[in-house]
């Protein structure tokens, strides 16, 4: 039976990287693209991060009860919803799976398939770095938004508190100094 390894950290922590150059490496890892109502960023590209819809599409596929987990960021430029959705991505039948989602995300999702199937790599980097990650990354979009790159920073204090990083008995770190350092750790969880 299949796992899925769930990325997550805070924002600019290089989770889309890892997961990215994981992928690269274990080519039995399937991916799981989810869904976000935001625009798409420069460089991104409809299937790949993302599957780019608009409200009324998701609230569709709320409908039809295919969300497995969504939540709701209140940003600058208005509400962006990201969720994961049961569109036939998943089999645990065909092998192991990851996709890159938060800690709220990681609890609906293991809620949703059980604990022994739901694997979590939480991934950290020190705040000073991950605040100058977030400004370079903003830099690069046609309309920057220092705003929002705050918004995401504060929010990010919150979600991944300690409280409800032991809360979700996520103990272990991959620590994101070296990305040769990471993938290592990363490596012994997925085998």
């Amino acid at each position: 039976m299949g796992k899925l390894f769930v990325f997550m950290g805070k924002s600019a922590s290089g989770k889309d990287t890892l997961y990215r150059l994981v992928m690269e490496k274990y080519r039995n890892l399937h991916p799981v693209i989810p869904y976000t109502t935001r625009p798409i960023r420069a460089g991104e590209t409809e299937g790949a991060e993302y599957h780019f819809v608009t409200e009324e599409e998701m609230q569709e596929m709320q409908r039809r009860n295919q969300i497995v987990e969504c939540r709701c960021y209140q940003t600058v430029k208005g509400p962006w919803y990201y969720f994961t959705a049961e569109d036939g991505q998943i089999d645990f039948e065909k092998g192991d799976f990851a996709l890159i989602s938060t800690l709220e995300g990681y609890e609906q999702i293991r809620n949703f398939y059980g604990e022994e199937r739901v694997v979590p790599l939480y991934i950290e980097v020190e705040d000073m770095l991950r605040i100058e990650r977030s400004l370079a990354r903003e830099k690069q979009q046609e309309n920057p938004c220092v705003a929002e790159v705050c918004r995401r920073f504060l929010a990010d204090e919150e979600d991944f508190s300690e409280e409800n990083l032991q809360r979700l008995g996520i103990t272990d770190r991959i620590t994101n100094i070296s990305l040769e350092q990471a993938l290592n750790q990363i490596s012994t969880y997925i085998g």
